[in-house]
């Protein structure tokens, strides 16, 4: 495993760029998970479903990790989102993350196109693969901007269990093929 996180947009992808993915290419945050081991209890195994009623999210969940430029990678699709699997899983301690994407290409809806609607006391769930459901609470939402240490997103240590989401915001720049801030919903596990 990598030793640090890289976090990058999806820079080269056409019309991905929309990939949510946080504090980009010139910032990276020591990989907070590379020598934790943690027990997985049933309300901690792999997530397969996330809901968020209030702006109306229901959507699979999908692993990744990073990708061969050590960026965390970014979901396959626009419908679909994506656990970072080399972190914690969501109902574990920590901080677990998930992006989706934003504005997809010829005006496809995506999945947190209404992602900055949320606000603080939304709830939002994880359903496992044993069927478990977490329920987490939005606690505040927070704008990067693209070089900004973001390591707070990937870090808790308040031995507590998080789910942070992640979402493109800001402006498009269509030679760099992403946009020029990120937003974070952190949430708390209920």
């Amino acid at each position: 495993m990598p030793s640090r996180i890289h976090i990058a947009g999806a820079a080269g992808a056409v019309f991905l760029v929309a990939s949510l993915l946080f504090a980009i290419s010139h910032s990276s945050v020591q990989n907070p998970h590379a020598n934790i081991t943690s027990s997985i209890t049933v309300d901690s195994a792999p997530p397969v479903r996330l809901s968020i009623p209030a702006i109306h999210v229901d959507a699979a969940i999908e692993p990744i990790g990073l990708t061969p430029e050590g960026a965390m990678d970014t979901p396959k699709g626009p419908e679909g989102v994506a656990w970072y699997k080399l972190g914690p899983r969501p109902g574990e301690i920590g901080s677990a993350v998930i992006a989706g994407h934003v504005g997809w290409k010829d005006k496809t809806q995506a999945v947190f196109d209404t992602l900055p609607s949320l606000r603080p006391g939304d709830k939002l769930s994880i359903e496992n693969d044993t069927g478990t459901i977490i329920t987490f609470v939005v606690r505040e939402l927070r704008m990067y901007d693209q070089n900004q240490d973001a390591s707070d997103v990937f870090n808790s240590f308040d031995e507590k269990a998080h789910l942070n989401l992640i979402g493109c915001e800001g402006v498009w720049d269509a030679v760099a093929k992403k946009y020029s801030k990120r937003l974070v919903v952190f949430t708390d596990r209920e």
